[in-house]
């Protein structure tokens, strides 16, 4: 079934917190290591603009459907990071926006280079990086799905856990335009094919890779998916049933190299 984009930006609303009592958290207030966690999530959501910026460089911002659609993955994005930081303003963290932006600061050329970068070796790859981009996508936000889920299932918590449910929901429609994108592509280039297997395969990492420190990553993947190889599996599952990319286990494969035991 094709993505509905008209219909995906008409009933594209911030995520619904407001029937939640999150005074809640003041008797049941979560464990740090979660904190750690949703601290990381936030962050993540809130550089966003960070990726669209990287993206709007290549050949995906000429395709209408893909630069439509990120214009408003981009404040979907966002007001996830906004509601991740009420619940951690409930526990005494403030997301400072001079703090997040000094994290991008830190990353030094490597940051103000990376347009660059990404523009160059995108439009040498010409269209079949609008493929990369689309699988890319799908596979980050395959595994935000399961991290959000995860959590919720690991707090059973009366106000969080229905919280990452509905932010969970709202990137499963993501994932639906990055999978019917990234299909497409595909089936009608093999040379696309070859070039996403081998991207894929050897380059990706867990989202917040490169912009959160590495000891970051890990904890959190380590959290979320340590010992979890059924769910390792099923996401590598995902990304295989795309044409062309049948044996792939990207998931295993990064899980592996960031040293987090499946």
């Amino acid at each position: 079934m094709a993505f509905d984009l008209d219909r995906f930006a008409e009933s594209s609303v911030p995520v619904k917190y407001e029937d939640l009592d999150f005074s809640v958290f003041e008797t049941q207030p979560l464990d740090a290591q979660t904190l750690r966690s949703l601290r990381y999530m936030c962050d993540v959501e809130f550089h966003t603009s960070c990726f669209l910026r990287d993206l709007l460089v290549t050949p995906s911002h000429r395709e209408e459907e893909a630069g439509g659609f990120m214009t408003m993955w981009n404040r979907e994005e966002f007001w996830h990071g906004e509601a991740l930081s009420m619940v951690l303003a409930r526990h005494g963290i403030v997301v400072d926006y001079d703090e997040i932006k000094a994290k991008r600061v830190k990353l030094g050329w490597t940051g103000a280079l990376g347009p660059l970068k990404q523009s160059v070796l995108s439009n040498l790859a010409g269209t079949d990086f609008v493929a990369v981009h689309m699988v890319w996508g799908a596979a980050n936000e395959l595994s935000a799905v399961a991290a959000y889920r995860r959590l919720s299932a690991l707090t059973d918590h009366p106000v969080l856990s229905p919280l990452l449910q509905r932010i969970a929901q709202q990137e499963t429609r993501h994932v639906a335009f990055y999978t019917t994108q990234g299909r497409e592509r595909l089936a009608a280039s093999e040379a696309a094919q070859k070039v996403v297997r081998l991207v894929m395969s050897r380059v990706w990492k867990p989202v917040g890779s490169g912009m959160m420190d590495d000891s970051e990553v890990v904890h959190v993947m380590n959290h979320l998916f340590g010992g979890r190889s059924d769910e390792l599996d099923k996401l590598d599952s995902r990304i295989q049933k795309l044409p062309g990319l049948d044996g792939l286990t990207i998931f295993r494969n990064a899980f592996a190299r960031l040293g987090i035991p499946a």
